[in-house]
């Protein structure tokens, strides 16, 4: 591995340890791996441990479906709840590989994604989980694909080296987020600008970073529809958007060059938010921006809206942030008990469900 691609990754798990706030999350992804133990177990291969205390364990995603929420997090720990988080029951999952992100389009299907390249779905809605698709395949489907094409272009040769790479390195590269738009469509985004699309429920996946303006291969954090259109955020300011209609993810110039870790708003407004307490909106589909000011200095980590219109943001320190306006503006809610936050999901009126380094708490909104 060259220099810069050994700096790139020092800056993805930099980052990543932002976002959750915790060494469990990304310590050992990014080392360097001793030779295995003996009876050493792939954790690709080792269901996720039962505890009475996952729920207390780190959590970095978090989605809702009607009165059910789904958590993940440390070590494929999976929980749900039907009461607003309140309390949590644990589900079987087939791996102990560390999940990062969930996605929960209709009230039977979710798909979890995370470290080793795993993607694991649910037909029960999140009572149990398969493995749908891991890195030990990821490598060998994305160099497939663009090998074929090698020699058409520049490009193509580029994609097609780069996917040598990362089949080459196996289950090395996280994915960071999944969207999926019903039980059909979806997306993972990962490290190193890795993206995989499907249109059959995750049977089969096409990689799609041939119709991405990412040339540098910048990792991707977050993947959100927002107002119709489809928009995935990243490190230096990375914004990317596929237009209704549209096959190609275009990027868009924002005014910051840090990293955006998530993306959140509605038909009138699309906030993206990041390091620093960065949260950048847009009113016309992208075209223009406004900085909003947050007054917070810290990394803004994770977005949602609630039932009667609000929409909220959390930080790596515990800040809840609310917006009545849009996100026009952020008001720093007075809530007690709050905690260090990766992720965020506001499951019935008045309730906030919030995921960290110390598990899932559920909040009474003001």
């Amino acid at each position: 591995m060259n220099a810069k691609r050994l700096e790139r990754r020092r800056r993805l798990h930099a980052t990543a340890l932002v976002v959750a706030s915790a060494l469990a999350l990304w310590g050992g992804a990014w080392a360097a791996s001793p030779a295995p133990a003996a009876g050493w177990r792939d954790v690709l291969d080792t269901p996720a441990l039962k505890s009475p205390l996952a729920s207390k364990a780190l959590v970095n995603g978090l989605a809702t479906q009607g009165t059910r929420t789904l958590a993940v997090g440390q070590r494929g720990h999976i929980v749900w709840s039907d009461d607003a988080g309140r309390n949590w029951r644990q589900a079987d999952v087939p791996v102990s590989s560390d999940l990062v992100a969930v996605s929960f389009p209709d009230a039977r299907n979710a798909w979890a994604v995370g470290h080793d390249g795993v993607v694991l779905h649910s037909e029960d809605a999140g009572q149990s989980w398969r493995v749908q698709y891991d890195g030990r395949q990821a490598g060998a489907v994305i160099q497939a694909y663009y090998q074929r094409d090698a020699a058409a272009s520049p490009e193509a040769a580029r994609l097609a080296d780069e996917s040598k790479r990362i089949a080459e390195q196996g289950a090395q590269n996280p994915w960071l987020d999944v969207w999926f738009r019903d039980a059909r469509e979806g997306y993972v985004v990962g490290a190193f600008g890795l993206a995989l699309h499907t249109t059959d429920g995750g049977a089969s996946w096409t990689p799609v970073q041939h119709v991405m303006d990412n040339p540098k291969a910048l990792h991707l954090y977050a993947v959100r529809a927002i107002g119709g259109d489809l928009y995935i955020a990243g490190e230096q300011g990375l914004l990317l958007k596929r237009a209704a209609g549209e096959t190609r993810f275009r990027a868009i110039e924002v005014p910051y060059q840090g990293t955006l870790f998530g993306l959140t708003g509605n038909e009138r407004a699309l906030v993206a938010f990041g390091l620093r307490g960065t949260v950048l909106r847009s009113t016309d589909g992208a075209r223009s921006w406004k900085q909003v000011s947050t007054g917070v200095p810290v990394g803004l980590t994770a977005g949602t809206s609630t039932a009667d219109g609000r929409i909220l943001l959390v930080s790596q320190a515990g800040h809840v942030l609310a917006s009545r306006d849009d996100g026009a503006s952020f008001d720093i809610l007075p809530l007690q008990g709050s905690l260090p936050a990766a992720a965020v999901t506001a499951p019935a009126a008045g309730t906030l469900v919030l995921g960290g380094p110390r598990g899932t708490r559920s909040l009474q909104l003001p």
